[in-house]
């Protein structure tokens, strides 16, 4: 299928690693040239050079968007190569933690990193697709959103704000041509994520190695359809998908990306 990417500009916000990384260099390869943004300017760095070493299109942009004059920085220098199309908010933080342990000052500070930073980029960057008549953002969302589990609450409520608030954007875009929508992975399988369930992994009796940890890990919390982790590349196709033309009538969505997740055991 071709999206027809070829000729737009995206921002991928956090794509230094992880979700982010996967989705620059999938939009890259169908064609799209990629803004590569980070915090940290080697990793960020490297994910551009590797993408253009594949025959991509990929600039760097370093911040940190949970600062407002940073985050106006970031703008100005994505769009100094040109102008945004596709705008894909995936930056966050993310704590493990209890109930006693988030603060409110953690909690205001996920937020702020989490929420508010997605609003920075899209107060910058989506009035000039809205003056172009085409445009794409993209919210990475998650499956926490509507069903929390008891663990890191600062985190998952946000999650929660991030699903809401794309859905109002693309309310307020409606007839402009530009989409706002929510990618929503569930288990994906990252270091992050790995290291998360290795690390409990023991003391649950799953085993400490990854081969023994994943299929126990699956059955136990996450039981879905396709018995398995999902991989960063199919939540980037997803994206990749609603950055498209054949996308155009889809907006205020939230597409599932969890392998039919049965339900919550967290």
């Amino acid at each position: 299928m071709n999206l027809n990417l070829i000729g737009k500009r995206a921002l991928v916000t956090g794509s230094s690693a992880g979700l982010g990384e996967a989705t620059a260099r999938f939009l890259a390869a169908e064609g799209a040239g990629v803004v590569v943004h980070g915090r940290d300017a080697r990793r960020t760095e490297r994910v551009a050079r590797e993408i253009r070493e594949a025959g991509g299109t990929a600039d760097v942009v370093v911040g940190d968007l949970a600062d407002d004059d940073a985050a106006a920085g970031v703008a100005r220098a994505a769009t100094a190569g040109g102008p945004v199309d596709i705008l894909v908010n995936n930056a966050g933080s993310y704590r493990h933690l209890t109930w006693a342990e988030a603060t409110p000052d953690e909690w205001r500070d996920t937020y702020d990193a989490n929420v508010v930073s997605g609003v920075r980029m899209i107060r910058h960057l989506v009035p000039a697709m809205r003056e172009r008549g085409w445009g794409r953002v993209v919210t990475i969302g998650g499956g926490l959103a509507s069903q929390p589990m008891d663990a890191h609450p600062q985190y998952n409520a946000t999650l929660a704000a991030r699903h809401n608030l794309a859905v109002s954007l693309a309310r307020e875009l409606k007839g402009t041509g530009v989409t706002s929508n929510v990618v929503s992975p569930g288990a994906i399988l990252v270091e992050a994520t790995k290291d998360f369930f290795t690390g409990i992994g023991p003391a649950r009796g799953w085993g400490r190695t990854w081969d023994e940890v994943e299929p126990n890990a699956v059955q136990a919390l996450i039981p879905n359809d396709q018995e398995r982790f999902g991989k960063p590349e199919e939540v980037a196709a997803a994206v990749a998908y609603l950055c498209g033309d054949h996308a155009q009538y889809i907006s205020g969505a939230t597409i599932r990306v969890d392998g039919g997740l049965i339900r919550s055991a967290f």
